[in-house]
This record gives structure tokens, C-alpha cells and sequence, in this order.
């Protein structure tokens, strides 16, 4: 029996999959089981900035007067403080890019490690100040699997009285974008890639391993 979980269309509403060719190629090369922790990285950052692009096409802007060579003209800037949030540690590699597209953005750390008896996550690491800095928070993490570090994170963050947030990664699972979507269904959720399902052992399969390992050559 296919016990493999499929998402409503509720579930896959808030779910945008990116479909751009520059992805895609670059998602092969994350994949190959050949690739260096070098390269690994290099690609991560590429997919992420390309990733930023699309999660941020709705911000809100406001308008400003600035003078050109030639004349003041009426421009665009982002009405709204932007806080990025990696989930340690795989996703410390998506903040350089993330921090280039957004250079005033804040960065705030949650430490989780999932479990490896129970596979649910357990936070190590959090220093987030008392009341919310930030209007919008961006979640960092390469692989959606099980959801369970995307929810306890969000978790965090609505405690501390984020209400706009999003979560970006590269790789999800059904199962993971399942479990998100139903404790957080306001939580958009912008992936390079929906793969197939998780394995016996919660790994994204087809997938392409451990990203935190393979980032930094820990494997």
C-alpha cells in the first residue's frame, strides 16, 4: 500500500514551488552526490537570492522623493522591517544571499536539532529580545522534511509577536509542507522543489542528503 501523504488543495494554496529554469539547473547540481562542500554552497546562495526575489515580490513599499542627475522624481523603498530567521545550522547558508538582496534586513538565530529517537525538534538556541523588532520575518532552512523545526520556530516567532511570516527553503516533502501548513496555514511557503516523500529514517527523499553536512563537509 502508497501510504505516501497528498496535500490538500487548501495545503498546496499557500505552497509556491518555483518553476524558473535557473532553479531547476541549479537544483541538479545541489542533488549530485558528487558535488563539493564549495560548490554546495556557491549553489545554495544562488538558489536563495533567486528564492528572495519571488518571497518578496508582495512587501509593501512607500514613496520617496529623490533627486536624479536630471530631476526629483517620486521612487519606491520597502515600507517594513525585515527580520531573517536560520534555523541553525543548514540554514546560515541561505543568509549571505538573503542579506545582499535585503542589506538592512535583521538577523535573528533559533538553534533546533531534531530528536533522533523521537524526530521532533528541541530548541538549543534562542535570543530573540523581548518584543518584536520586526514587521515581517523570513524563515530560513534548506529542507523542509518533517516540519517539525519550521513549526516550533514559527511557534517562536508568533509568541514573540511576529504575524507576518514566511518560510523559505530549498527542498520540502509533503509530509513537511503538510504539518506546516496545518499548525500555520498563514505561512506561506516558498521551495525550490516539492520532492516525493521522506523515508524510513525522515529523510527527503529524493533529496540530496543532509544540507548541513554537505555545506560544511561534516558528512
Amino acid at each position: 500500500m502508497d501510504n505516501r501523504v497528498i496535500l490538500t488543495e487548501t495545503e498546496k494554496s499557500g505552497l509556491h514551488v518555483s518553476s524558473h529554469p535557473l532553479i531547476l539547473h541549479k537544483l541538479s547540481i545541489l542533488r549530485d552526490i558528487n558535488t563539493e562542500p564549495k560548490r554546495f554552497r556557491e549553489v545554495v546562495e544562488e538558489i536563495t537570492s533567486l528564492l528572495c526575489y519571488e518571497a518578496t515580490s508582495d512587501l509593501p513599499v512607500k514613496t520617496v522623493q529623490i533627486q536624479t542627475p536630471l530631476v526629483e522624481t517620486d521612487c519606491q523603498e520597502i515600507d517594513a522591517r525585515i527580520g531573517l530567521v536560520p534555523i541553525l545550522r543548514s540554514g546560515m547558508g541561505m543568509v549571505g544571499p538573503m542579506l545582499k538582496m535585503i542589506p538592512s534586513a535583521q538577523v535573528w538565530h533559533i538553534g533546533l536539532y531534531r530528536d533522533k529517537r523521537t524526530l521532533q525538534p528541541v530548541t538549543y538556541y534562542n535570543k530573540l529580545p523581548d518584543q518584536a523588532t520586526v514587521d515581517v520575518c523570513l524563515v530560513l532552512d534548506p529542507m523542509l522534511a518533517t516540519g517539525g523545526s519550521a513549526v516550533a520556530t514559527i511557534d517562536i516567532l508568533k509568541q514573540w509577536g511576529t504575524r507576518h511570516i514566511k518560510f523559505l527553503g530549498l527542498i520540502a516533502a509533503p509530509e513537511g509542507v503538510k504539518a506546516l501548513r496545518q499548525a500555520h496555514p498563514d505561512v506561506p511557503v516558498y521551495v525550490a522543489a516539492l520532492d516525493s516523500h521522506l523515508n524510513d529514517h525522515a529523510y527527503i527523499v529524493p533529496g540530496l542528503g543532509d544540507a548541513g553536512d554537505r555545506q560544511y563537509g561534516t558528512i
